[in-house]
Formats: structure tokens, sequence, C-alpha cells
């Protein structure tokens, strides 16, 4: 997908609420979802962002009554304001890192969730970070997929928090879920969503073979010119078509694939 992305309404249960931080790594800005089940007066809130130009105050004002605030992990374009949210509001914040929760047990995999009638099931997804997690919104057959997934292009694998192992399992299970028709959409934590999370996701763990292949490459070219592979040095081989201004990301991505391939070579 390419083009603006403003958020909106989605199913009978989402609303994007796109924050003010657009970027390079954030594309059009976080999307901060509103769940709430059809007639409930009540809200679940998806990570709730940054501080940035009143995103705080419009959550404030357009969310009404709030049961429960969710993290999809720790980034602070996710999670900066979740505590004061959720102090405004009168609610726990929950994520997989009990350091994120307020006044709540961290997340469990596979527990489900009820909040004014809405049911979500956590899903572990490690690989993004350490602590990332999906919300499958079965009514919908919708999975919330943090930064594991993106609206547009493809994620960080966010070394040394992120691992390319854990990250090709997350990506299989959430294809696994595809797979078994649970999930049909993904509604990503930044860009447009996906209508076809099969075809996203086969296309994820495509790119991600295929950039490990060009970086064991990589590494066996230094070597051959008497050069050291470092992660930088791999990033200007592999990334030579890429703005310079992603190598920084991208040298994050280097670091797991290079312990990827190195524990695999012991």
């Amino acid at each position: 997908m390419s083009g603006s992305w403003a958020g909106g309404r989605f199913g009978e249960r989402g609303e994007c609420l796109l924050a003010p931080n657009p970027g390079i790594m954030t594309l059009d800005g976080t999307n901060t979802w509103v769940l709430r089940e059809p007639g409930s007066s009540t809200a679940v809130v998806v990570d709730p962002g940054p501080v940035e130009d009143g995103h705080l105050e419009r959550l404030d004002e357009e969310t009404g009554d709030v049961g429960l605030v969710l993290l999809t992990h720790h980034h602070l374009d996710h999670s900066e304001v979740a505590a004061t949210f959720a102090a405004r509001k009168g609610c726990a914040v929950r994520a997989l890192d009990p350091a994120h929760c307020v006044g709540a047990d961290p997340l469990a995999d596979d527990e489900v969730l009820s909040v004014g009638g809405l049911s979500l099931r956590v899903v572990a997804t490690p690989g993004h970070t350490a602590d990332s997690v999906s919300f499958l919104l079965p009514t919908e057959r919708v999975l919330l997929s943090g930064d594991m997934v993106l609206g547009r292009g493809t994620t960080v694998v966010a070394h040394p928090d992120g691992r390319l192992g854990p990250y090709f399992d997350s990506i299989e299970r959430m294809r696994s879920l595809a797979t078994a028709g649970e999930v049909a959409t993904i509604w990503p934590a930044h860009g447009p969503v996906h209508d076809d999370a099969g075809a996203v996701l086969d296309h994820y763990l495509a790119h991600r073979r295929d950039r490990l292949a060009q970086v064991a490459a990589a590494v066996e070219r230094l070597r051959d010119e008497g050069a050291t592979p470092t992660p930088r040095a791999v990033v200007e081989v592999v990334y030579a078509d890429v703005d310079e201004i992603l190598w920084g990301a991208a040298e994050l991505s280097v670091r797991a694939q290079l312990e990827y391939l190195a524990e695999r070579a012991s």
C-alpha cells in the first residue's frame, strides 16, 4: 500500500486515532486503536502513543469511558502517555513487561480479556522487541499486530532486544492464525490496515529470508575481500540501494541476522 493514511473507523468495533508523530520509523504516525463492543459505553485503548501536539488531550476527549489500556510493546511512540492517560480514565495499563503495567498484572500468552463485552485474545509475538504482543479480535477476525507487521514496508528487528529466531516463530504463528481462518485482516500500529493477512505475512517471511541470505552472502564477500564483516559493513553492501537515513535502523536488523547466523553455525 502507498499514500497517506489518516485512520478512521474499521469494522464494527474499531477506530484508529492517528497520533501526530509522522516520521521515517513511524510512517504516518502511531495508530492508537480504540476498541468497543457495539452498544457498550466502555472502550479498550491499544497503544495510546506519544506526547505529541495534543494527542493525549484528543484521546481524553474522544474515547469516553475506558476500561483498560493495552500496550503492544514498550517503545515510547506506543507507551509514553499510557500511565497518564490511564490515570485520567481511572483504569489499568497492561503489557507483557510488568515494568510497563499500572495497577494490573502483566499479560499472559493466550489470555482472554473481556472488557465491556469486548473479547480479545493475547498472542505473544516477540521479535521486533522481546515484549511484543498482538491482540486477536475474534468477532472481527482481526489481529492488532503492533510493530510486528506494519501497514507499509517491513519492520525492524530491534536488536539486541529484538531477535530473529523469535521473529520468525512469531510471524509463522500469525500466519497459522490466518491459515486457520481466525485472522483475515491486520490492524498495524503504523500505516494502513491489511485486508489480506495471509498475503502480507507470506511477504514478511519471504522478505526476511531473502535479507538473511543477502546478509550471509555479504559476510562471505567481505571476508573474501579481506575485510571485517562488521554490521555497518554488511549494511553498506546489503542496503546499498536504500536511503542512508535508514541505515541506522537497518543495522539493528543486520545485527539480529548476524547473531542468528552465528547461533546456527555453532
